[in-house]
Formats: structure tokens, C-alpha cells, sequence
């Protein structure tokens, strides 16, 4: 943390006018010439807010009283809003949560890629509550106060929230948030569990416990009597994700359906899958759309995970070749392909940070591409990209700012066209912005 850096500073609340909104879902103001980011204000509305922090550019703050709402304000459906880190926008209208995120991706690509897209495509929505069918959660200990707490992190700081309640989290995890408390708390060794990660797959829900000491047979038995009660797997991490192995059951299958493609892929606990089901159908179905895969076309899927694009790609395509970095989920992928019947289907294991230029996948005559990076990019694939010649590209992307700056190198130095981008809500009532575009090159 920055010298600079003071929190919780001591004034009297002062009279604010919200402007705008900042990326994470802050009111954004301006007091005496510095701009001030106000937690639980929406633009247009007229606040008392109390300073929480100043920087040298700007200062920290959170609302005291709203005396101007913005007819977008809504009730905040969760009880946490406003202490737990996992939401921020539980108080906008979904309807506008979308178009602020909608600015913020175009905002990004003509501030940071000097480039504007031919269309924008309406954005894709999905379910908005009960969505998340990943997550890790937090728990702590608080041996002054005898009492265990399991949630996200506090909005400020590194605390954990307490939640008794999720309204994003799946229901068959949220539902059981007291007990899985009351259980945690129960434990010999509840003061060594600090994190607890969730992962459902559309027939069966696991929970992995990262525990710092071994577990005696006490704490063993009752974590498996939680687990044939609730019906629900239960896993263990005694050391780094390789050392997560099954306490009940033996056997954990975790598998999602992808009805459109007749597909059903299977994930283990700790591997990426995109947390929103719904949204994820929909965002294949639209990729496909915009990519437009004939019989006549080999498709290169970059950072193809466990196959959630490349499969569905593989109905349509002649032959679809998918690389990805993570060597165990490249096992998983072929794993589905044959699972799924599918020959017309190839993976590779690379590091797409490296050069890539003499790989041997790159053999193929890609004329299409499907690109679903990770936060940081794919700026070292560009040019490798531009160089197969491919004349059609669909571009991912969990992140605006990387996104936009591949953007503007893909248009102003390898001759493409953006030709379409849009957001999809991935996260309904955070501030992550998913989204999609579209290039081609004549």
C-alpha cells in the first residue's frame, strides 16, 4: 500500500454529485478539482458521502445518505450487499448494469485501441440470480469471538464476509450456507481451513476443503456424514491443487451438458469452466454464429480449456485443432472428444505466452479462429494469428482492457476489420466485463 495512502479518514460527510461510474462499480464524483470514487452511488444521483481514503489523484469514499436516487436504483435482493466483495451492483436495475458495461467496453476500445466497431452486438444475458456454479470462498476463525465465518471477501479489506444467505451462488450451495457453517465450525481443525472452493456440475456439486494440518478421524468422519446428508461431494487439499483427492465419494464426476451439440463435458473440481451455465450455452451458440464454421473450413480454437468451444465447433467444422497451455486440462479435452464421438478433432499442449512460430499444429490451413484468452491477453498471438492467413476471427474475451488493446494491433498492424463487439453477462451484478467480437480480414 502506497505511504501516500491514509484510510479511514476522519471528516464530516460532505455533498456529492455522481457523474459517472468507475470499472469496478463505484460512483465517480469531483471534490475540489480530484475525482472521488463513492462505493453504493449510481451516476445522476446527489449523495452525502464520508471519506474513506485519499490518494494523490483521487480519494476513497462510500455513501452516508442518498438525497437524489437514480430512478435505475433498485432493493439490493442479498442482506450482505453492500460488506461482501462478491456483488456490486446488486442496487442497479440488470437493465442498466448492462449498458454501463456495455459503455466500458466501448469506451475501452477507442481509448486504449483507437478503433470503433462496425456494429454493436445486442448483449447476451442469462440467468441473473442463483448462476454461479464456481466460486471460492473464504473461512476464518475468529478465536476472540469463538466463531467461524465462510463467505467471499469483505468489500474492504481482507476480511471474510459472513453470509448466511447467496443469491448468486448455485442453489444447492447457497441453500446449505448455515450448515456447511455449522459443520466448519464443528471441526478439530476449523482454525486451519481457510479456503473452501465450490465447483456443480449439472448433477452433482463438490466442495474442496484446503486444510493446513492433517485431519484426524474425528473431523474425517464428520465431513463425509455432511456429505451423504446434503448429497454432496466432498474433497480434500491437504497441499497444492495437485494433492485434491475424494473423501465422499470415491468417485467424483462432475460433467456439463451442452444440449444444442448433443455434448456432455467433464471438468474436475479445480479446473476453469465459465461460472454462469446458462450464459456459457448461449455464448457458444453465438460464437458459432458469428464464426460461421463450414465443412470446408480447419478452425484453430486457442486456449481451449477442457473443449467448451472446440467441440461444438467440431459438429460443424471439417476439423477443428484446439491448444491450450494446461497440460492436465488438454488431457481432459480429448478425454471428452472421445467421450463425445468426435475424430474430427485434434489437441495440443503450448505455452501461448512463447513463440509459436515453428509449432507443428501450425501445419494446418487455418481459415477461421477462435480465440478465449485469459485476463492477461493474447498479444504474443497476434501476429501468429494475422500470420495463417485465416480470414475470419471471434475473440473472447474476460477482460475490456486486453481485449481492446488486441484490438487495435490486430486492426492497425495485421489489416483486419472489427467488424461487430458486444458484451455478454456473465456475471450478472458485478462489475466483470464479458465479451465478444468480431474480425475479418479481405
Amino acid at each position: 500500500m502506497s505511504k501516500r495512502r491514509k484510510r479511514d479518514v476522519s471528516t464530516e460527510p460532505v455533498e456529492l454529485t455522481i457523474t459517472g461510474m468507475s470499472h469496478d462499480g463505484r460512483g465517480v464524483a469531483e471534490l475540489g478539482g480530484k475525482k472521488v470514487f463513492v462505493h453504493g452511488a449510481l451516476p445522476g444521483e446527489l449523495v452525502r458521502a464520508r471519506l474513506l481514503a485519499r490518494q494523490r489523484r483521487y480519494d476513497d469514499a462510500e455513501v452516508v445518505d442518498i438525497l437524489r436516487a437514480s430512478p435505475q436504483r433498485v432493493e439490493p435482493r442479498c442482506a450482505h450487499f453492500g460488506v461482501c466483495g462478491g456483488c456490486a451492483l446488486q442496487h442497479l436495475d440488470p437493465a442498466a448494469q448492462i449498458l454501463s458495461k456495455q459503455e466500458t467496453l466501448l469506451q475501452n476500445l477507442e481509448r486504449i485501441g483507437k478503433v470503433t466497431p462496425g456494429r454493436v452486438i445486442e448483449a447476451l444475458t442469462g440467468p441473473a440470480w442463483n448462476y454461479r456454479r464456481k466460486a471460492r470462498l473464504s473461512a476464518r476463525y475468529v478465536i476472540k469471538k469463538e466463531r467461524l465465518l465462510i463467505g467471499f471477501r469483505e468489500r474492504r479489506g481482507s476480511y471474510v464476509a459472513e453470509m448466511t444467505e447467496c443469491h448468486v451462488l448455485d442453489k444447492r450451495v447457497a441453500a446449505l450456507l448455515p450448515q456447511l457453517t455449522a459443520m466448519v465450525s464443528s471441526l478439530e481443525s476449523r482454525e486451519h481451513i481457510p479456503q473452501i472452493e465450490v465447483a456443480c456440475g449439472d448433477h452433482m456439486c463438490a466442495l474442496v476443503f484446503r486444510h493446513m494440518v492433517p485431519l484426524g478421524s474425528a473431523d474425517l468422519a464428520i465431513l463425509r456424514a455432511f456429505a451423504l446428508q446434503h448429497g454432496i461431494a466432498v474433497l480434500l487439499q491437504p497441499g497444492g491443487p495437485e494433492s485434491v483427492h475424494s473423501l465422499e465419494p470415491q468417485r467424483v464426476e462432475l460433467d456439463f451438458e451442452l444440449p444444442g451439440y448433443g455434448l456432455t463435458l467433464e471438468f474436475g473440481p479445480s479446473d476453469f469452466i465459465q461460472v454462469n451455465a446458462g450464459l456459457n450455452q448461449a455464448m457458444i451458440a453465438h460464437a458459432l454464429q458469428l464464426l460461421q464454421p463450414g465443412q470446408s473450413d480447419v478452425v484453430l480454437d486457442l486456449f481451449c480449456g477442457l473443449g467448451n468451444f472446440t467441440l461444438p465447433l467440431a459438429r460443424s467444422a471439417g476439423k477443428v485443432v484446439g491448444v491450450e497451455g494446461d497440460a492436465e486440462l488438454v488431457g481432459k479435452a480429448r478425454h471428452n472428444a472421445v467421450r463425445n464421438g468426435m475424430e474430427n478433432v485434434e489437441f495440443h499442449v503450448a505455452d501461448l505466452t512463447a513463440d509459436m512460430s515453428r509449432a507443428g499444429w501450425l501445419s494446418h490451413p487455418y481459415s477461421k479462429i477462435l480465440i478465449d484468452p485469459p485476463r492477461s491477453g493474447a498479444e504474443e498471438m497476434l501476429a501468429l494469428i494475422a500470420s495463417t492467413g485465416a480470414s475470419r476471427l471471434v475473440y473472447v474475451s474476460c477482460h475490456p482492457a486486453s481485449l481492446a488493446r488486441d484490438a487495435g494491433i490486430l486492426v492497425h498492424d495485421h489489416g483486419f476489420e472489427l467488424l461487430a463487439a458486444g458484451v455478454m453477462d456473465m456475471f450478472p451484478h458485478t462489475a466483470h466485463v464479458e465479451s465478444i467480437a468480431l474480425f475479418e480480414r479481405p
